[in-house]
Formats: C-alpha cells, sequence, structure tokens
C-alpha cells in the first residue's frame, strides 16, 4: 500500500503544481493587459500621445456602445465572420486535397515542386487587384483572396508531413498487401495529423489577412472595410474598433481550433 500511496501523494503534487503555473500564467496575461489599455488609456488623456490619432479605450468603447445599438456593428461583423470562416475552409480543404494528390502521384510532385515555392514566395496579397478584374468585385473576389491565402502554405506543410511519416509502416502494410489508399487512411493521414492541426492554426490567422485585403479593395461592408472608411474619414477610433474586434475574433477562432486538436489528439 505504502509505494501505491507514495505515487498517489507524488501525482496529486504534480496537478498542484500544474494548475498554480495555469494560474500564474492566467494572472500575469490578466496583469499585461489591464495594465496596456491602462496605460493607453492614461496616455491619451494626459496628451502622452495624439488624441487624434491614437484615440483612447473610453473612446473605442462608447462608440462600440453606439455602433451596436444602430444594428451596424452585428451586420459588419456577421458578414466579415463568414467571409473569412468560409476562406479558411475552403484555403484548407483545397490545401490537403493537393497534398493528398501530391502524395499519390510522384510524377505530379516533381511537376508542381518549383511552381509551389513559387508560388509560396510570392505575396498573395499582390493578385487581388488581378483577383478583382478576373473575378468582378463583391463577394467571390473576397472569398477567393481569404481561400488562396492558405491554399499552397497548407499543401507544402501537409505533404511534407505525409512525406516524413515513417517508411517502415508503408512497408509493414505493403507486406500484407494493402493498397496505396488503404495506406494513406491507416498511416499517413493519421501520422500526419498533429501538422494537418498545425496548419490550421496558421490558417486561421492568413484567412482573416486575405479577407481584410479583400474588403479593402472593393467591400462596402465588412471590418477591413469599417477600417478604411475610418482612414478615409479621419476617424481613427472607428479603425482601432474595427482592428480590436479583429483580434477578438481571431482569438475565439484560434481557441476553436486548439479546441478541436485537443479532442483529436485524445480521440487517437
Amino acid at each position: 500500500m505504502k509505494p501505491t500511496s507514495s505515487l498517489d501523494t507524488l501525482h496529486e503534487s504534480y496537478l498542484r503544481k500544474v494548475r498554480v503555473e495555469k494560474r500564474l500564467v492566467l494572472s500575469v496575461q490578466l496583469i499585461i493587459f489591464l495594465a496596456f489599455f491602462s496605460l493607453w488609456e492614461l496616455a491619451s488623456r494626459l496628451k502622452w500621445i495624439d488624441p487624434l490619432i491614437f484615440s483612447s479605450p473610453t473612446k473605442v468603447w462608447h462608440l462600440f456602445l453606439i455602433k451596436l445599438a444602430d444594428g451596424s456593428l452585428a451586420e459588419h461583423i456577421g458578414f466579415t465572420l463568414f467571409e473569412t470562416v468560409l476562406g479558411f475552409i475552403l484555403g484548407t480543404v483545397l490545401g490537403i486535397l493537393l497534398a493528398t494528390a501530391l502524395w499519390y502521384s510522384t510524377r505530379l510532385a516533381h511537376i508542381l515542386d518549383p511552381y509551389l515555392v513559387i508560388l509560396n514566395a510570392m505575396p498573395k496579397v499582390a493578385l487581388g487587384p488581378i483577383l478583382i478584374v478576373a473575378i468582378g468585385p463583391g463577394f467571390f473576389s473576397i472569398l477567393t483572396m481569404g481561400a488562396i491565402i492558405s491554399v499552397i502554405i497548407t499543401s507544402i506543410v501537409v505533404y511534407t508531413a505525409f512525406k516524413e511519416v515513417d517508411t517502415n509502416y508503408i512497408k509493414l502494410l505493403k507486406s500484407f498487401g494493402a493498397t496505396k489508399t488503404r495506406c494513406f487512411k491507416e498511416a499517413i493521414l493519421p501520422a500526419s495529423m498533429p501538422a494537418i492541426i498545425s496548419t490550421f492554426k496558421v490558417n486561421v490567422g492568413l484567412s482573416w489577412v486575405g479577407v481584410i485585403v479583400g474588403e479593402f479593395l472593393v467591400s462596402s461592408k465588412g471590418l477591413g472595410y469599417m477600417i478604411i472608411y475610418g482612414f478615409q474619414v479621419f476617424n481613427f477610433t472607428l479603425v482601432l474598433l474595427s482592428l480590436l474586434l479583429i483580434a477578438i475574433f481571431a482569438t475565439i477562432m484560434y481557441q476553436g481550433v486548439a479546441y478541436l486538436e485537443k479532442k483529436l489528439i485524445r480521440r487517437s
């Protein structure tokens, strides 16, 4: 009984340390958050910074309440969120499908390899004006911007993960007569799941960038439109409100992906 009791004590001690560490990290994060906004407010009131350009948290909060009351904010947020989530899903799915095609066909991988490198190095944001001319200004050009910005990087990262799976697993499966599709389902895809989930996290930020740039160029609503409109009328409180909302919703999306990661890893 003594060894078991000792192990229980050690385990309990370990869990206590983990809980204390989590509380410490959360406390420091909260202090940084409060210190940032307090310093911002103070600096604006005492005019250490230009209140016209940098506004203040109280002005941003008041504008938030006004926009919320007149209903315009919900429309802008809903529009951008819809485009971003759809662009994220499209970019991620297309990137994984392309990586799968490359894994299935070595010849295709050899042919496309230099083009993927070139496309990855190219600033996708610069394609915005071309897409607008080709597709037309509107929802689909913004959606394409949100998707295209993450397709290439997703396919490169996932395809690299596919190639790094231990070849002994594949040889073992093939020795039992497994087809290439079965090898993919039984070994390649499960082993590459951590890399795929990592691309989800990267794509959250990329999709927001693509959609916001698209809204800069053509949209008449959305958070990107609010930013560009704020610049045009010199209303930097509106710009900062839009940026803070983007930060909040991007964080919520990221936490959603992190939650999905925990669920998938626990299941595997």
